[in-house]
């Protein structure tokens, strides 16, 4: 408490410090109200998009399929009894030779007189499975790097960037490739050889956006009210930054199951007789173009290969839908813009 020319002030009831931190409370509350609408009209614009539905809805199909294809065990407890397919997709035998599709074996048997239809409906657990958990894993670490890296700038941003070259100077599928011929294959090699390389575009994506983001009147609103750092970063700035990261979520799924399936072709995925897609092309292969003994068996390879076309594709009109519902509302609605 002071007094000047007669006048009694007490300091911390400022009017003007009042004031901004009322507007700073009325910022962030926009900021929350114009976050939960926009994404709202994301939604309802996907909900409308035919192709997004078609797309989600072959993907939730291929998913389902491959999760209850087999039961699954986890330390000897079985965790999911069902089996809807109709034989043991590593049993030979259970067809003649290169039996061509029937209503027994509706996508044939292959070499061993395995059923091929039992083979890639499981087959799609390992490669969905391997790229909906790289994906999580690239997009989670990709987005706390790169989120670190935009909002603190820098020193810190130029030091975390020179290393973001390097992972950048090598080509993703080529130095998966070395990582998995280096510590060997199987699921969780592939996992972490995936990821290891993906996290990188998340990163570039993020930091680019919250370098925009973090300009905005809601950011300093937050700082205004005593927030810390690592609040106003992921409850403020990557919330508001994480649109194209999602979109890229949906493309790089395709993308992960495209590169394990190559991985599997090339021998470096699963052992041999694994049911995962690239795994059965490649015990296959011979038969991609003249066949073996001169028969064509088509079916061996066109049906693996044809899964992983359907669930590639519908994995980028999902992404594609999502891309488009973002560029139409994202400049509609913005936080602490006009909607």
């Amino acid at each position: 408490m002071s007094t000047e020319r007669g006048r009694i002030r007490i300091s911390g009831f400022e009017t003007d410090r009042i004031e901004d931190q009322e507007s700073a409370v009325v910022w962030s509350e926009r900021e929350g109200e114009e976050v939960t609408r926009l994404w709202r009209k994301i939604g309802a614009s996907l909900v409308r998009n035919r192709l997004a539905l078609l797309g989600a809805t072959v993907v939730v199909v291929l998913t389902v399929a491959a999760l209850f294809s087999r039961p699954i065990s986890i330390a000897g407890v079985t965790v999911q009894p069902f089996s809807i397919v109709p034989y043991d997709p590593v049993a030979t035998g259970v067809g003649p030779r290169y039996g061509s599709p029937s209503l027994s074996h509706p996508m044939g048997t292959d070499r061993l007189g395995r059923d091929m239809f039992s083979r890639v409906i499981t087959g799609g657990r390992y490669s969905i499975s391997i790229g909906l958990i790289v994906t999580a894993i690239a997009a989670t670490w990709g987005v706390v790097y790169g989120g670190i890296s935009g909002y603190f700038g820098g020193r810190t941003d130029a030091v975390m960037m020179r290393l973001l070259d390097v992972v950048f100077a090598f080509p993703s599928l080529v130095l998966a490739l070395i990582l998995v011929a280096l510590f060997g294959g199987g699921f969780w090699p592939l996992v972490g050889a995936f990821a290891l390389v993906g996290w990188a575009t998340y990163a570039r994506i993020i930091r680019g956006e919250i370098l925009k983001v973090k300009q905005n009147e809601y950011v300093l609103a937050a700082k205004a009210l005593g927030a810390r750092d690592r609040t106003v970063l992921f409850r403020h700035v990557v919330p508001n930054a994480i649109a194209p990261v999602i979109v890229q979520a949906t493309l790089s799924i395709g993308t992960v199951v495209i590169g394990v399936a190559a991985l599997g072709f090339l021998g470096l995925g699963f052992d041999p007789g694994t049911p995962e897609w690239g795994t059965i092309l490649d015990a296959e292969a011979d038969t991609l173009a003249t066949g073996e003994g001169g028969d064509w068996y088509w079916w061996a390879t066109v049906f693996p290969g044809l899964m992983i076309f359907i669930f590639v594709m519908s994995m980028n009109m999902i992404g594609d839908a999502v891309n488009d519902a973002l560029d139409a509302q994202v400049d509609d609605v913005t936080p602490g813009g006009g909607g």
